[in-house]
């Protein structure tokens, strides 16, 4: 069996809280609201972190970073993104391409989507057309059509280099 070629899953969700802007992809948006959250509370980057360490079975993005520890505090999850991908790396894989999907009723996501395709991109040391990012209301149904918080779903493929 090869492990050329690795898969990983993510998932993450942060409820609203009082505020005027939320970050979506290292983006900053205006918004009536902001996410309840230790870091910056950025969901998509949540879901790529959990994504990338997912697929080489390094645990999830709480291991690395707990919220607990202080220095992790309002952190600019970016951040957060650089230190896994450099394990990533380290452990001799890079990304081959990313899928990501953002689940909100609103704000509407759309004048944000290539700001938070090229702020991933470098990140990661990839080309834009390696990642995709998509956005999608859920019919105003669940938590994210009530409008309580927004969540994103990622899938990737590492390959060995």
């Amino acid at each position: 069996m090869s492990n050329n070629i690795r898969i990983g899953n993510g998932f993450d969700v942060h409820a609203f809280t009082e505020g005027d802007h939320i970050v979506l992809g290292g983006v900053k948006i205006a918004h009536s609201k902001a996410f309840q959250a230790h870091s910056d509370g950025d969901v998509l980057l949540h879901a790529l972190c959990d994504a990338l360490l997912g697929a080489l079975a390094l645990g999830d993005i709480g291991k690395h970073f707990p919220d607990t520890a202080k220095q992790y505090e309002n952190i600019d999850s970016r951040i957060l993104l650089r230190q896994v991908y450099a394990l990533i790396l380290k452990q001799g894989y890079s990304l081959q391409n990313v899928d990501c999907i953002i689940v909100a009723q609103s704000p509407k996501m759309s004048p944000y989507i290539d700001a938070m395709r090229n702020n991933i991109a470098v990140d990661l040391q990839v080309s834009p057309d390696q990642v995709s990012v998509k956005a999608t209301t859920t019919e105003r149904l669940g938590f994210e059509g009530r409008e309580e918080g927004i969540a994103a779903q990622v899938v990737l493929i590492l390959a060995r280099f």
